[in-house]
């Protein structure tokens, strides 16, 4: 047995190989075949390091607009599918993602499911999504969030095509069995409140005397990027700068500093001009989207060159670090919060490469 490994199954002599067959019918077997891949020394996933590029997904989401109707396809979106787990319609093996499109003058109806959704928007000049009766106009940056079971719609009212990822929960969900998913009885949801109300209520650092929180998820709906962008900025010049993060900071649920979805952790980090990060690994997979500027990230031996709305993910426990050509800033998303709820996630900072 090697330092690395955990567990060296035996030989199999013809005796029990003739015994396995037995077993088998008795849709049974033996642990000491599978030890190892059933509680492995360290993790190991089939996802693999992979860049979506942004200049090569934007045309083919734009012909599928030509191709299929809003209303054929009831979410016009392209799937980003991790290679290493082809067939799965997952970017990693607990989240979804996907580039999804709202041309001038659409509308995506209304409907609602178990899953929690993330949008962070890479193009858009007036589009708008609206959850629970509020309305959200999209900015470029902008990290938006549809909690679990909230209705939900999406409008372009502008002259120019709105783009944005999402990401959602849905592989976790269905792997509890717990997907459910219905229209609204309306195509769209009548708008109930002010275009701003989540943001006057919850989004500074305070909270209605009266609030009584009636889901797990943050009741702000939208994290604009401006404001983001100066945090990172006013943190930077305060310092310091995380050897491996940069400057990292991560969105909470104002309600009760947690997370912002119950699965899904957030998170913007700037990355100053000659940074050159430190590898860092945790055991959450991590998706990337590249919000300012170029550069590239070594994941695990591969490297991958990056720039503005690129895509690419980090598995489980791969080292990785960042370095910017000037200076960048990345939004990233994770299943986190799934791991620390159990006493799962693990960090190691600087990781070996």
């Amino acid at each position: 047995m090697t330092e690395t490994e955990f567990y060296v199954k035996p030989e199999t002599t013809p005796a029990m190989a003739e015994y396995y067959m037995r077993l088998a019918k008795l849709n049974a077997g033996p642990l000491w075949e599978v030890l190892a891949d059933l509680v492995p020394k360290e993790p190991k996933t089939p996802v693999l390091p992979h860049i979506w590029r942004f200049e090569e997904m934007r045309p083919m989401i734009i012909e599928a607009g030509a191709l299929i109707s809003e209303k054929d396809a009831e979410r016009r979106v392209l799937i980003l599918e991790n290679p290493g787990i082809k067939g799965s319609s997952c970017i990693t093996e607990t989240l979804y993602s996907g580039m999804q499109l709202v041309l001038p003058g659409e509308t995506a109806p209304t409907h609602r499911h178990t899953a929690s959704a993330l949008r962070f928007v890479l193009e858009s000049k007036g589009g708008y999504t609206a959850v629970d009766g509020e309305r959200t106009t999209m900015h470029k940056g902008d990290f938006i969030v549809t909690p679990s079971w909230t209705y939900h719609d999406h409008g372009n009212p502008s002259d120019s095509p709105v783009i944005w990822l999402d990401v959602l929960d849905a592989p976790m969900v269905n792997i509890l069995e717990t997907g459910f998913a219905e229209h609204h009885p309306e195509h769209i949801q009548p708008v109930t409140k002010k275009d701003g109300d989540a943001q006057a209520r919850f989004g500074a650092n305070m909270l209605p005397v009266d609030f009584k929180p009636q889901r797990q998820a943050t009741p702000l709906f939208n994290y604009p990027y401006a404001r983001s962008r100066e945090t990172l900025e006013q943190l930077y010049k305060n310092g310091p700068v995380h050897p491996s993060h940069g400057v990292k900071i991560r969105f909470i649920n104002p309600a009760n500093g947690g997370p912002p979805m119950p699965m899904i952790q957030t998170f913007m980090q700037y990355l100053p001009k000659g940074f050159r990060g430190d590898a860092y690994r945790g055991t959450d997979a991590t998706i990337y989207c590249v919000v300012e500027g170029t550069g590239q990230s070594v994941i695990g031996g591969t490297t991958v060159r990056w720039k503005e709305n690129d895509v690419f993910v980090v598995p489980s426990w791969h080292p990785v670090s960042h370095q910017p050509d000037g200076e960048a800033v990345l939004f990233s998303a994770s299943d986190r919060p799934i791991q620390q709820a159990f006493g799962l996630w693990r960090e190691q900072v600087p990781a070996v490469l």
